[in-house]
């Protein structure tokens, strides 16, 4: 019974930010603000926290490394398999079917199944994860679709097969390289623009380095730490939404059916394959049924200007991995 209650809890929350939107005491674009929080205050917080509270060593970074693959390998199988997919389904499927929402959505789960202990395999994984999550995912779409950042898709130029092939046209040495240098700058920025990336890299730092986190840090960001949960899963619910059409619903159940095979796939190789303590490969097995990450809603507004149907994958995602999270914390014996 204790193993279903806490995920009961957090539907319960999931639904409530639902119920708010739903009466108007939150507008559609609240979210922002509550993301803005947790991307920059909250999630920091827990990730320090989780560092400080938990024991890691070095065969962790096993896991950073199985965090990259499992955010890599999804967005290229997807752009090898839809070659013949109009070009707006195709990116949509590319930047929702691939990477994970750890910090907002599996990290309190995870805590609240497993207990703290868990929370560092899901940060080292997340270390690997929030490469592809914070630009590599929108960089690679953009670049194998040919895609223009500046401005979203028209509705024609989504029904096309791919982009529009860039001119060629004759450019000096001073030129390719002023052109590939702000390309670089672009996708560094938004990197180094991300407090919960850079707080990831200090982390791996400190790991690495073997400094000690004083305690007092932690007594601090605990309250921080706390909130997360909460306002993580109430971002969630504000997210939730209904397809406005049988083509919204298609590209939805195309990204959940996309999911959930790397999913399996990715849970049977953490399990057979990571040289961790069990309890630890459990944990990282839930996050395989994570749902799609915030950044998506980000960069599927900036592609194809509909952040709405990314949000309704991320809450269908988000419940459906409540629900497998919860299935496995009681079939799996650790």
């Amino acid at each position: 019974m204790e193993k279903i209650v806490e995920p009961v809890v957090f539907l319960c929350i999931i639904l409530l930010g639902y119920g708010f939107k739903r009466i108007g005491w939150c507008k559609t674009d609240d979210y922002r603000i509550l993301q803005k929080i947790v991307f920059n205050l909250l999630l920091p917080a827990a990730v320090i926290v989780s560092f400080i509270d938990n024991t890691h060593d070095m065969s962790l970074l096993w896991v950073a490394l199985f965090g990259f693959c499992c955010s890599v390998i999804p967005i290229l199988v997807i752009y090898l398999v839809t070659g013949k997919t109009p070009l707006g389904s195709r990116a949509f499927y590319m930047l929702n079917g691939s990477g994970f929402n750890i910090g907002c959505f599996a990290l309190p789960v995870v805590q609240a199944l497993m207990g703290p202990g868990a929370a560092v395999a899901l940060v080292m994984f997340d270390i690997g994860n929030s490469v592809m999550m914070s630009a590599g995912m929108n960089a690679v779409t953009t670049q194998l679709l040919r895609i223009d950042e500046s401005r979203p898709l028209s509705d024609e130029e989504q029904s096309r097969p791919l982009g529009p092939k860039p001119p060629r046209k004759p450019m000096d040495r001073d030129e390719r390289w002023l052109q590939r240098r702000a390309t670089l700058h672009r996708i560094a920025r938004n990197f180094y623009s991300s407090p919960a990336f850079m707080t990831y890299m200090l982390m791996l730092v400190v790991m690495v380095s073997g400094f000690v986190i004083p305690q007092w840090v932690g007594t601090i960001l605990q309250p921080f730490s706390n909130a997360n949960a909460f306002c993580s899963m109430f971002m969630v619910g504000m997210l939730m939404d209904i397809p406005r059409n049988a083509l919204d619903a298609k590209r939805v159940g195309t990204v959940i059916a996309w999911r959930w095979l790397f999913a399996f796939i990715f849970a049977v190789a953490a399990w057979f394959l990571l040289p961790i303590a069990p309890e630890l490969r459990k944990a990282v097995i839930f996050v395989c049924f994570a749902p799609v990450g915030v950044f998506s809603t980000l960069f599927t507004d900036r592609v194809l200007g509909n952040a709405r149907l990314a949000g309704l994958c991320l809450a269908s995602t988000g419940v459906l991995g409540l629900v497998a999270m919860t299935v496995a914390n009681i079939v799996i014996p650790v």
